[in-house]
């Protein structure tokens, strides 16, 4: 099964996309939501659903880096962007000098998304997150919080009444990887990147998978034939 077929899959599995939705993709620059954006727009093309889609990115950087790039590859697939500069990066590291910035920089992301989400008449918000980042959150919580679950395929927001959905859960991360070669990745500046507790779990389950190497789909497989039965779904 292909990308696109894997991603269609999703979004009529979990009902993720209605006739008349407005849908912003939250647009990082990184591979994944990238690889979103050219799968909106390959589904653009068809007539399975009657959507508008457009793309934000919030900027966390407040302009130091060019994005001409990702621009142009937006509009060749013909989906708008809209560039937010904040100074979230400013906030974390000069201001606050945070040692631990990680949760507090998503959650500054994720509010400027969502508030420029709402100021679009959006009323979904498409996020980029895969298989591997499916599997890997569910034993972030059980490793660091005691707890059987991972995110949503699908989350209404009620208190900022949008609907969050994640169309990728049955794409692999190296399947994006091996898509995504030519295109114009952004490579995040940021000193926390890559040094992460979600990287370190990452790190664990790869080693896993050098004893079994289906691992990572049992456990995905696992987690989804159980989600019929048992909440294991958080925001």
């Amino acid at each position: 099964m292909n990308l696109f077929s894997k991603f269609i899959k999703c979004i009529k599995q979990f009902n993720l996309i209605e006739n008349g939705d407005k849908i912003a993709i939250g647009l990082s620059g990184g591979k994944d939501s990238l690889m979103l954006v050219d799968l909106f727009s390959q589904l653009k093309k068809t007539t399975i659903f009657d959507f508008e889609v457009c793309a934000i990115m919030v900027d966390m950087f407040d302009g130091q880096y060019e994005h001409t790039d990702i621009i142009n590859f937006c509009n060749s697939r013909n989906i708008e962007l809209h560039i937010i500069k904040t100074q979230i990066y400013e906030i974390l590291f000069n201001i606050r000098k945070e040692s631990n910035p990680c949760s507090l920089c998503s959650k500054l992301r994720k509010g400027q998304l969502i508030s420029s989400a709402k100021e679009l008449n959006c009323n979904k918000i498409a996020l980029g997150h895969h298989a591997d980042d499916f599997v890997e959150t569910f034993f972030m919580s059980l490793m660091f919080e005691g707890r059987l679950s991972t995110f949503s395929p699908k989350t209404y927001l009620d208190r900022e009444c949008v609907t969050q959905i994640r169309p990728m859960i049955y794409i692999n991360e190296s399947e994006i990887i091996a898509s995504t070669k030519d295109f114009p990745i952004f490579t995040n500046p940021c000193p926390a990147d890559k040094h992460t507790k979600r990287q370190e779990v990452k790190n664990a389950i790869n080693n896993i998978e050098n004893i079994s190497k289906d691992f990572r789909r049992n456990i995905l497989k696992a987690l989804l034939d159980s989600s019929r039965h048992q909440n294991f779904f958080n925001n």
